[in-house]
């Protein structure tokens, strides 16, 4: 089902003067009420003038997750604060997290999208959808939540952290759709099976996002639960969920271009590829009103495919990821990057800046192990000091990071050591 077909489907030279139209209003906007834009702007020669249509954006300067940093909370901000009704914010590379505002405009078009991609999915206002994704600052939860009201389905606001009270309210209010990630729908579908309640359950769509996934998760969820599974994409510091999602061709993720201007470029000359190549997914955010970002780094490695799909769409599909432009981890839907579990070093007596990370999937579960080397004095004092040592640290790795990590202490030169940039992760996950 496509939800505004009038959009969707909009013939792309219609499109991309729509494009070319909010583009211009957007450079404009920023230019006058962000200092941030105005200063980059001036810096790099250019005027609000000099934005004349879509083509144009390769002349407007990049952001990234440090301008986001430096600029904490508000410094990015397009309007007066009184206008801000909301606030999300997603982890950042040190203990301070992405803080992103939203107008009550900004939730307006946000819940369109995630609305999009439901109907995508073939949700419509008849279903009952359990949002498993995390409420809070997190946008998972809010954003699925909002989403499926505004599509008129009746929402169940589960969260996570209670898979029985979860399955219970699935049978009993006869859920039809779940939307969490990839892996905890799997941890779902061996709970039921433990528990021979299968043939109880009445779900019939997941939409699935905040963590890589591949075809072969899907194909398992699909025939272990009768269910047909989708892929939404988002991330905090353009919207949340709901950026894009697939339909049923399975053929990339159909990106909302009227209100996000993807763009791939290379990483390193941070020139512009050209259709399906392999590079650096960049998005402009069009329609944002109180923290719009112009052509945000993702970091994310994809190529954009612009053909009309079978599902009648128009617009430009992202195909699989194929990883990172940088060294960060999506480990059970949360950011993670290796520099945060650094600075949580940093803050207990007693380590080194030593440490590895190996992250697997077992069981449909991420698994997050950091072995840390100590000073040489612990191995030879009473254990149980070494065992608060280890406490300590894995709780500053739990307040800096967001999620609990399994810590083993080593002596110190256990690890590998290295002349040159030494190696401090491993993901044994086969995602692509």
């Amino acid at each position: 089902m496509i939800w505004n077909e009038t959009k969707e489907c909009m013939p792309r030279e219609e499109l991309r003067e729509l494009q070319g139209k909010r583009l211009r209003k957007l450079v404009d906007r920023v230019y006058h009420n962000v200092d941030f834009y105005r200063k980059k702007m001036q810096e790099a020669g250019v005027d609000p003038s000099d934005i004349n249509s879509v083509d144009d954006v390769t002349k407007l300067p990049f952001t990234t997750y440090a301008d986001l940093r430096d600029n904490y909370p508000y410094g990015l901000l397009a309007v007066p604060r009184q206008q801000i009704v909301r606030v999300q914010a997603s982890s950042g590379t040190t203990g301070k997290p992405k803080v992103l505002c939203y107008t009550r405009r900004d939730i307006e078009i946000w819940s369109e999208c995630v609305t999009r991609a439901m109907s995508m999915a073939g949700i419509t206002r008849d279903d009952i959808i359990q949002v498993g994704y995390g409420y809070g600052l997190f946008t998972g939860g809010l954003g699925a939540h909002y989403g499926a009201e505004n599509l008129g389905a009746m929402v169940i606001p589960m969260s996570t952290g209670n898979t029985k009270k979860l399955i219970d309210m699935m049978i009993d209010c006869e859920v039809t759709a779940i939307a969490c990630t990839p892996s905890y729908l799997l941890h779902v579908a061996e709970a039921l099976e433990e528990q021979g309640l299968l043939d109880k359950i009445k779900l019939k769509y997941a939409i699935c996002g905040a963590e890589p996934w591949t075809d072969e998760m899907r194909a398992q969820m699909e025939k272990r639960l009768g269910i047909r599974a989708y892929d939404i994409y988002g991330l905090t510091e353009i919207m949340g969920p709901g950026v894009a999602c697939d339909c049923d061709a399975h053929r990339g993720l159909h990106i909302y271009e009227d209100h996000f201007l993807p763009e791939i470029i290379d990483p390193d000359t941070l020139e512009q590829k050209k259709d399906g190549e392999l590079g650096e997914l960049v998005i402009t955010t069009l329609t944002k009103e109180g923290m719009p970002l112009l052509r945000y780094r993702t970091r994310d490695l994809t190529s954009l495919e612009y053909e009309t799909c079978d599902c009648g769409r128009t617009m430009a599909r992202i195909q699989r990821f194929r990883g990172r432009s940088d060294d960060m981890l999506v480990i059970r839907g949360v950011n993670v990057f290796p520099s945060q579990v650094e600075h949580a070093l940093l803050t207990v007596a007693g380590t080194t800046p030593n440490y590895f990370i190996t992250v697997d999937r077992i069981n449909n579960n991420d698994t997050f192990d950091v072995a840390i080397e100590v000073e040489e004095r612990f191995f030879s004092d009473e254990i149980r000091k070494l065992e608060k040592l280890r406490a300590d640290v894995e709780d500053a790795i739990h307040q800096t990071v967001g999620i609990k990590a399994k810590v083993k202490l080593v002596e110190p030169n256990a690890l590998p050591h290295s002349e040159g940039k030494t190696k401090h992760v491993e993901d044994r996950r086969k995602l692509s």
